[in-house]
């Protein structure tokens, strides 16, 4: 409470206004129970209020002359302190990501992100280093300082599915990034029936958000929009040019909805063409679609991108000594020539299989053939892998197709319509493709089921003269086996032979035991040390 004859020139009074502390520049009375307070507040805007005595209880001088004191909260401060010095620290510290991360970047990582992808605003970029450059702790990095910005609050990172705990446990350990990734439970469980909105740093799989048109509605909601997207193996966002027609995938019109979702957008492939000009510009449209609008026609759309993306090949990385990160491979070819035998099997079951894919492509189901097509690729690698790998796989599939013919003989003789099928999983051109990217095990799983079952036989008789043509190669194949006829294992047995002789083995021994005594007096030293 402070009365009104107290109420001085300069003097700083709380309880003027609502919020705030008044300085005062005049008082004049009039009479004994009112004053004109003629005063500034913070911003140095000039007031003038009539008080009367009654307004004496919220009045209340804070300081003479001066509106602040150093008698306050001294942890509080240093804690704002600190808040404010760690807002602005990117602007003192080039590469705060960098000494704020359990990280040794490389040349051309630093590079990377501190001068081909943070100058650029709003960023949209193509990372295309070769494989082993490390563009994971490239994202990381650059996830870290647009966080220290102020630039990032929500950020997707969209992979494929066998990469997604990857990617987690990278983010995770060496930057402290706590990522979710999408899974059908969280989806299920979201609070706000969208688990986008709920989460700002999250993972999901390619194919889930490709395939699942729920998920996209889900991705496309108001305010889920995201600060920055980034693309693991880009190069699976594919379009292409058929019969002068843009064939468009799911996966390329998901790379369409994220480009659309997210302010900042990084897509990263170390084979970022395929050798066809136009697909590659229909990729690069994710970007910049207005650059690379329009039909493609060769020796015209030629485009500079430059600014768009960047590529470094092994050979031009480097350390900070200049010392190549990689040492120089050399790999040539060993040729060797397959025994009559092996020869005679060889052609046998690629006769087979281009029979076969015939058939196949002359079926009306493009799913169908495409499975077919699928079986047979499996079989013809496993033709280059071994005699043991070519009978084992030839023997499952005549016992499988026998058994499957025995079915269609019964339903034949109960007057029922074969159908030849039904067991066996259909595959387009794009589960081909998200089989390269399974776990192994699922794909040596798929591998056994299609190799086993899909069949280009639209009836019992080719069905039955597809099972002789696998009985004439399975016993090809088994007296390959027997007789212990393997070209290539022999060949294989001979370079290793060459390679590995007694006297570089010898000098391989001796060197590790001068070590172990290298190593051992350095122990022994280190132990006189401390004693």
């Amino acid at each position: 409470m402070t009365e009104l004859e107290n109420l001085k020139s300069n003097s700083s009074i709380r309880g003027v206004l609502p919020n705030g502390i008044v300085t005062v520049v005049n008082v004049q009375w009039f009479g004994s129970d009112a004053v004109e307070l003629t005063y500034k507040d913070a911003s140095g805007k000039v007031g003038n209020e009539l008080l009367y005595r009654d307004r004496e209880a919220d009045l209340e001088i804070v300081g003479e002359g001066r509106p602040w004191s150093f008698d306050g909260d001294g942890a509080l401060f240093r804690l704002v302190d600190e808040a404010q010095r760690i807002h602005l620290a990117h602007l003192f510290d080039p590469v705060l990501a960098v000494h704020t991360s359990v990280v040794e970047p490389l040349p051309h990582q630093i590079t990377a992100v501190y001068e081909s992808m943070l100058p650029r605003q709003p960023l949209r970029f193509l990372l295309a280093d070769d494989p082993g450059a490390g563009k994971t702790i490239m994202a990381g990095l650059l996830i870290k300082e647009l966080i220290a910005r102020g630039d990032l609050q929500r950020c997707l990172v969209v992979c494929p599915g066998s990469l997604a705990e990857q990617w987690q446990d990278e983010l995770y350990r060496r930057f402290n990034l706590p990522f979710d990734i999408l899974t059908n439970d969280k989806l299920e469980a979201a609070r706000t029936g969208n688990w986008f909105l709920e989460t700002n740093l999250a993972i999901a799989r390619l194919d889930k958000l490709a395939r699942n048109e729920d998920v996209q509605l889900k991705l496309q909601a108001p305010d889920c929009g995201w600060d920055l997207v980034v693309v693991d193996e880009a190069h699976k966002l594919s379009a292409t040019f058929f019969g002068g027609e843009v064939k468009y995938t799911k996966r390329y019109r998901l790379g369409q909805l994220l480009s659309q979702l997210t302010r900042h957008f990084l897509l990263m492939t170390a084979t970022p063409h395929n050798g066809k000009e136009e697909d590659f510009q229909l990729f690069m449209a994710l970007l910049d679609g207005d650059r690379f609008e329009g039909k493609f026609r060769d020796g015209v759309h030629v485009a500079d991108v430059s600014d768009l993306m960047r590529r470094m090949v092994k050979e031009n990385l480097l350390k900070f000594d200049a010392t190549p990160l990689f040492p120089e491979r050399v790999a040539y070819t060993v040729p060797y020539k397959l025994s009559e035998a092996e020869a005679a099997l060889y052609k046998a079951v690629t006769d087979y299989v281009r029979e076969e894919f015939n058939r196949a492509e002359a079926l009306e189901n493009d799913k169908r053939a495409g499975t077919v097509g699928f079986a047979l690729t499996v079989l013809q690698r496993r033709l280059a892998s071994s005699p043991e790998a070519i009978y084992r796989s030839l023997r499952r599939r005549r016992e499988r197709l026998e058994g499957r013919l025995r079915e269609l003989e019964v339903l034949h003789r109960g007057g029922q319509v074969a159908v030849f099928d039904t067991r066996t999983p259909l595959l387009d051109r794009e589960d081909v493709e998200d089989l390269d990217d399974a776990p192994d095990a699922e794909l040596k799983e798929a591998e056994e089921q299609v190799l086993d079952q899909a069949t280009a036989a639209r009836t019992i008789e080719e069905l039955r003269f597809e099972i002789e043509t696998l009985k004439r190669l399975e016993a090809l194949a088994l007296s390959i086996r027997r007789s212990g006829e393997d070209k290539k294992w022999r060949e294989l047995a001979t370079l290793l032979g060459e390679i590995f002789t007694p006297a570089s083995i010898s000098n391989h021994l001796a060197e590790e035991v001068v070590h172990d005594d290298m190593a051992s007096g350095v122990r022994s030293a280190m132990r006189t040390f401390s004693t």
